[in-house]
């Protein structure tokens, strides 16, 4: 509140800021592009890269190269139409290259040309890039001729556009060339690995588009990959499923258009437990929160599924219908839709909203599932018997998830007799950490605010879900404790609005059998309270690994990084480092001071940006098939960042 005796301050017109051109995008990046940690690095890349993809869907790009320069700038380069370099009067004399460049919600995607389909909805991309480079240089080929024009940091106009020459044996496209500014990113260093995860989706998503990524960073140790699936989404269900036991061999494909809008859905079934494995994209963008193409989908699965059941006597009157979560039980499936104008909701804006998108996904997958029901029986009868022993599980189950529910029902009732609850009941402002074991858990009780912060001890190595039935995990009593604390139910059941605290910190030891039992709790969350994860309410502590004395005083020192950057500081620094291995080792005011207090600790929060790549790596690291884990392992284990040996 403002003192109300200090003097009235004027606020007239002359107090109105306009930023011009590109000024906005620089004094505020996180509205354009979420935030200046690495997120928000590497979503320049994919903006670029974005635009060329709407060339490939719109019929007229099918090869992009992706390179990370030596210098560590980057440069995509596409064989699409190239952006226009005309000049018109409603762009101001410019060119139309220009305006793209250094205006906002300036381009092909608003009138009824240029595309009818595309990811890139609002305009920003290419510009905000811009906006955001230290610097950045424009290649052209079209109508026979090479174009060039550059950008100093921010997006100033450098070089206007012009002719360079003619364009190399008739080729047309747009190369885009740029180097991320150090005063605006945390770091300007890009992830390769986190690139190519992202790259391989919009591949599968775009039968036979052919994305090629090179990394010319010295000693970054990347091979060139090239990504490029004729079978598009069935390749994609086939990556999903490759560590998994399918249930049957073929992957079912279906694919229905009606004047502006289509969709395309490939699915198999595996053995395993999970009912999350559907994955939806709207115009190439993951909508990791469903919508309405999901929706119609369900709805049309469960009905084609009971519907063949009964005819075939699989299922009896008697036994009443199989509920959606029984059918989807083993199930990967890839639901891809484009469609003109496409409506985001929800909390990260990844959910479709366009009600007519439902009706045509509805329609498709009752008549197309259908049919390959009766032309395939043999898997129709497998994914039928699947769900009826899925239904069998879920009824057994059912006692449980009451009891689950009764106790978190009551405030503060019923709840884990290991749980050290704090006394606010305001959600927002409250955590509850996951300790490993009660050695580290009366430490944590002891060094916790006892108004916020509550403490879950949990003793040995929870369940790991991934190879679980439901009806068995409700059966473990560290899950129990799990489910009761969070308070927001479990599984299908799971609602995020009754979470009843906003932060769920996993804290666990910085050695082998701590990552063993993160990895298990992160999958647990994933699976069964995925929201949780979607919604970032779950982060992982960083308890420093170092101590060492300055003066007086005891240093911590996050990692092996930290503690080389301290030694180049000082050099002279004779005191020794002290391991700070077991949490059950610290006392309590030093567990408060490096990883409990909110003031002076690090947490690293857990995202799920690409729902499809998280349910696959989960899906290896978890499951049966050894080798696909070996593989994994050995392909990402030079590009670890937190690995603690």
């Amino acid at each position: 509140m403002a003192d109300s005796t200090a003097p009235a301050s004027s606020y007239t017109a002359d107090d109105i800021t306009v930023l011009e051109g590109l000024e906005a995008v620089r004094k505020r990046p996180g509205m354009y592009i979420g935030s200046t940690g690495p997120s928000g690095l590497h979503h320049l890349v994919y903006e670029i890269v974005d635009n060329a993809v709407d060339e490939a869907m719109a019929g007229y790009c099918d090869r992009i190269d992706v390179t990370i320069l030596a210098d560590g700038g980057c440069e995509v380069r596409d064989n699409g139409r190239g952006i226009p370099v005309g000049k018109s009067a409603k762009l101001k004399g410019k060119s139309a290259a220009e305006v793209v460049l250094t205006v906002l919600h300036a381009g092909g995607k608003f009138g009824d040309g240029g595309y009818k389909v595309s990811g890139g909805l609002h305009g920003v991309g290419v510009s905000v890039v811009n906006a955001l480079s230290e610097r950045l240089e424009l290649e052209i080929d079209v109508d026979g001729k090479h174009h060039f024009m550059d950008f100093a940091k921010g997006g100033k106009v450098q070089t206007k556009l012009s002719v360079t020459g003619d364009a190399p044996r008739g080729r047309t496209g747009t190369t885009v060339r740029f180097w991320p500014d150090p005063l605006i990113f945390d770091e300007v260093d890009f992830r390769t690995q986190t690139l190519l995860e992202r790259f391989q989706m919009m591949a599968f998503l775009n039968k036979g588009l052919e994305i090629r990524v090179r990394d010319q960073r010295p000693d970054s140790g990347v091979e060139p990959t090239t990504y490029k699936y004729a079978g598009g989404i069935i390749d994609f269900v086939k990556h999903n499923n490759r560590s998994k036991d399918a249930l049957f061999n073929k992957v079912g494909y279906f694919e229905q258009a009606e004047e502006d809008q289509e969709v395309e859905i490939a699915f198999q079934w595996n053995t395993g437990y999970n009912t999350d494995g559907i994955h939806s994209f709207a115009n190439g963008i993951n909508t990791i929160e469903g919508g309405m193409h999901e929706e119609g989908f369900k709805k049309a699965l469960t009905n084609v599924v009971n519907k063949y059941g009964k005819a075939k006597g699989f299922l009896k009157d008697k036994d009443g219908n199989l509920q959606g979560e029984d059918i989807r039980e083993g199930l990967t499936a890839i639901i891809s839709v484009r469609l003109r104008e496409p409506q985001f909701e929800g909390q990260t804006k990844g959910k479709l909203g366009n009600t007519e998108m439902r009706s045509l996904v509805e329609r498709a997958t009752n008549e197309k599932l259908g049919d390959f029901f009766e032309e395939h029986p043999t898997e129709a009868n497998k994914i039928v018997k699947k769900a009826a022993a899925a239904a069998t599980a879920r009824r057994a189950a059912q006692e449980a998830r009451k009891a689950t529910r009764r106790k978190s029902a009551l405030e503060g009732a019923g709840m884990p007799d290991k749980l050290r609850d704090c006394s606010s009941r305001n959600r927002d402002e409250t955590e509850l950490f996951i300790v490993e074991g009660d050695s580290a858990g009366g430490p944590a009780t002891q060094a916790r605010d006892p108004r916020t912060q509550a403490v879950l001890p949990i003793r040995g190595k929870i369940l790991n879900v991934e190879r679980a039935r439901i009806d068995r995990m409700l059966k473990n009593n560290e899950i129990q404790a799990l489910i009761s604390a969070i308070g927001a139910g479990v599984g299908e059941d799971f609602d995020v609005s009754k979470i009843r605290y906003d932060k769920v910190i996993l804290l666990c030891d910085a050695d082998v059998d701590g990552s063993h039992i993160r990895t298990l709790l992160l999958t647990f969350f994933f699976r069964q309270m995925k929201p949780l994860v979607e919604f970032g309410h779950v982060y992982i502590a960083q308890p420093p690994l170092f101590s060492t004395v300055v003066g007086k005083e005891k240093l911590y020192l996050k990692d092996d990084a930290a503690k080389l950057a301290f030694q180049a500081e000082n050099p002279n620094h004779k005191k020794e480092f002290q391991r700070l291995k077991g949490l059950g080792e610290m006392d309590w005011e030093e567990l408060q001071e490096t990883t409990i207090d909110p003031q002076k600790r690090t947490l690293l929060r857990v995202g799920v940006e690409q729902a499809a790549v998280a349910d696959d790596v989960f899906s290896v690291l978890m499951g049966d098939d050894v080798e696909s884990r070996k593989h994994f392992i050995q392909t990402n284990a030079t590009d670890v960042r937190f690995l603690d040996i």
